[in-house]
């Protein structure tokens, strides 16, 4: 981790560092490979060039480069509308608001003992994720010791976070880089309608070096049984349908936030994900985020803990900063 004296220095550094994060063309830590949700660019094809840096505020910026999309691999594929084709029977959610990444591992998954996890253990860029469990918080005071942040914006089809605005916009003013995620609910409707609803409410993407792609929370279900009474083919179905509309919708494929556990019980363990989507592990147990899903070979981001010195659950980003920018910048 940074010290004050270097982290301070680091701060100074953001801006200065858009411009090279904006030219680099490396992959962004998720290796490429050959898919078959969508059709990659003939080589010498390019999307148009995207626009002016979108507003702060939350929104629903249109895809940049319509019709196309950046994989995690940094390649531009052909992206189409995705269509709903998995059973809905739809649970009263209670709660929503208690609903956030990782709120259910508890109930499921080992839990690390309070102080067993050392952040200066984890040397990568430290992050948290927050939602309206925590309700407004002062970024001022946060922003010195992260480098990123997401905040959940929604739920399902039927619940928006009403401190949104507060931890998404006071990220980005602080001149953390940003990022919003959906906490999905696949029984209740489908992916491709629970997309264009995230969208819709604040999980856009915007390629102005300071906001990460949208996130996918895919994780055991708070009012049921684990899989949403979903089959495991059913499930990936579901994924691969708000991935994609995700994909069409904004210019960049989502990042996927799971366990390796549920991953392993309630999905086909498709290993073609990991050729479109970045990986969010949640593990508080492992060290370097434990066995990951089949078809990933690192994360690109780590749950390490659920509580810590910061609001919100304790994160990495597996990478330099200039490729966190680079993330942020081209999806």
């Amino acid at each position: 981790m940074y010290s004050s004296g270097s982290r301070s220095e680091h701060r100074s550094r953001r801006l200065a560092v858009l411009a090279a994060a904006i030219a680099t063309t490396s992959a962004v830590l998720i290796p490429a490979a050959s898919g078959s949700a969508s059709t990659v660019a003939p080589s010498g094809t390019s999307a148009p060039a995207a626009g002016a840096a979108a507003p702060a505020t939350p929104g629903s910026p249109a895809n940049p480069h319509p019709g196309w999309a950046r994989t995690a691999s940094g390649q531009l594929v052909r992206v189409f509308p995705a269509h709903d084709d998995t059973p809905v029977s739809p649970t009263p959610a209670t709660h929503p608001e208690a609903d956030y990444m990782g709120s259910t591992i508890k109930a499921h998954e080992p839990v690390a003992p309070a102080a067993t996890v050392n952040p200066a253990s984890v040397p990568q860029l430290p992050g948290i994720d927050v939602s309206g469990y925590q309700g407004n918080l002062n970024w001022a005071s946060i922003a010195p010791y992260i480098d990123f942040s997401y905040a959940k914006a929604t739920e399902g089809n039927y619940y928006t976070n009403q401190d949104f605005y507060n931890q998404y916009v006071g990220p980005y003013d602080q001149g953390l880089i940003r990022g919003a995620y959906h906490f999905a609910t696949p029984n209740d409707t489908g992916g491709a309608t629970q997309a264009d609803y995230f969208v819709n409410h604040g999980g856009g993407w915007s390629a102005d070096g300071q906001t990460l792609p949208g996130m996918l929370d895919i994780e055991y279900n708070p009012y049921g049984s684990e899989c949403y009474g979903l089959s495991r083919s059913q499930m990936t179905s579901w994924i691969w349908s708000f991935v994609n509309e995700y994909a069409y919708r904004t210019g960049v494929y989502p990042v996927i936030y799971t366990t390796t556990d549920w991953w392993n019980t309630c999905t086909s363990e498709d290993p073609g994900f990991a050729n479109y989507d970045p990986l969010w592990i949640a593990n508080y147990v492992a060290s370097g985020g434990g066995p990951l899903p089949n078809g990933w070979g690192f994360y690109t981001f780590w749950q390490y803990a659920d509580h810590g010195s910061q609001p919100g659950d304790q994160d990495v980003f597996n990478g330099p900063y200039t490729q966190l920018q680079v993330l942020a910048t081209r999806g």
